[in-house]
């Protein structure tokens, strides 16, 4: 899995915001320690959280299951372009099939639990799937057999606002383990002077492998 941060409102926006309210634009300190404690205390503390949802941030998302993108598509505050099975899954269709127990070369294309039992059953799905490709089946048809472990990426753009949200549910312990992993590389790939913002939504890390705690 890599997250990538393409791009994020800097921070003196949503001060800008804020200070509209109270005209009191000569306060600022262009995104410095006093415009940083003003977001925090107004979007944060005083609860007005609308004024978070003028920073945004655009990641690239790769090496998610499907399985994983499903329960992104329920943070419905947040646009997603995804890596097309229409036109993609020729990628399968000039290599041979993956013996049951090279788990190394099939996570190429599908994301491994660490269960054999379950990755060899993956791997079973993903070379029923390229038979079926081989045979001339088309993509429209043929994706319906697509394993959820199947690898995806997606462009994906959300507010403040909703990230603390998606962060809050999705560091949780009780998360699905892969979107748990998600939620602290997308914390990772924020700016540092932005991270401040969604530290108390964050659930530390059990294993501490994202550097939180």
């Amino acid at each position: 899995m890599r997250v990538e941060l393409m791009h994020y409102t800097p921070l003196p926006v949503a001060a800008h915001a804020i200070r509209t309210c109270w005209q009191s634009f000569d306060k600022s300190d262009q995104g410095g320690p006093k415009d940083q404690e003003l977001i925090d205390r107004v979007g944060n503390k005083y609860k007005h959280a609308s004024t978070l949802e003028h920073l945004v941030y655009t990641f690239y998302i790769q090496g998610i299951s499907r399985a994983l993108l499903q329960e992104l598509a329920r943070h419905r505050m947040a646009s997603l372009s995804v890596k097309s099975t229409r036109y993609t899954l020729k990628e399968l269709k000039n290599i041979g099939p993956f013996d049951e127990e090279d788990f190394q070369s099939a996570s190429r294309f599908i994301v491994l639990t660490g269960h054999p039992q379950v990755d060899r059953a993956s791997i079973k799905a993903l070379n029923n799937l390229q038979t079926i490709l081989k045979e001339g089946v088309s993509n429209d048809i043929a994706k319906y057999c697509l394993p959820e472990c199947y690898k995806t990426e997606l462009t994906w753009t959300i507010n403040a606002r909703s990230l603390q949200n998606f962060l809050s549910l999705r560091s949780s312990k009780s998360a699905l383990w892969e979107i748990r992993e998600l939620s602290f590389k997308i914390y990772d790939a924020l700016p540092k002077d932005h991270r401040y913002l969604f530290e108390a939504s964050l659930h530390p890390s059990a294993d501490e492998s994202s550097g939180h705690g």
